[in-house]
């Protein structure tokens, strides 16, 4: 790649020399924060380095729209398995969640 904020390791996309993935920006850029709001998310990133994902995606967006899409799949997949396999703790967690919602409503 000839990115200099991006590099591809282990199957994904990550802000170079982070552990912080080009999924995690995106995906908070997409539900409106500004790149502002995004290094302050991640402090060990720099804005010019959020700026910089952001024009990678731009520049790439089909490519890793259908990365993001095929990671979603995988992740729906595990879950499937997890609930099939401990349906009395899935049960629980659903519970808790709707509990914290209900919360966070009042």
């Amino acid at each position: 790649m000839n990115q200099p904020y991006i590099e591809q390791r282990k199957g994904g996309y990550y802000i170079r020399n982070t552990r912080v993935s080009l999924d995690s920006v995106v995906y908070r850029w997409l539900e409106g924060l500004s790149p502002e709001s995004i290094a302050d998310c991640f402090p060990v990133l720099t804005l010019e380095q959020v700026y910089g994902a952001i024009t990678y995606y731009l520049g790439h967006r089909a490519e890793i729209d259908s990365y993001l899409k095929a990671a979603d799949g995988e992740y729906e997949a595990f879950r499937g398995r997890i609930r099939a396999n401990y349906p009395g703790l899935s049960r629980r967690l659903d519970e808790l969640l709707h509990t914290a919602a209900e919360a966070t409503r009042s």
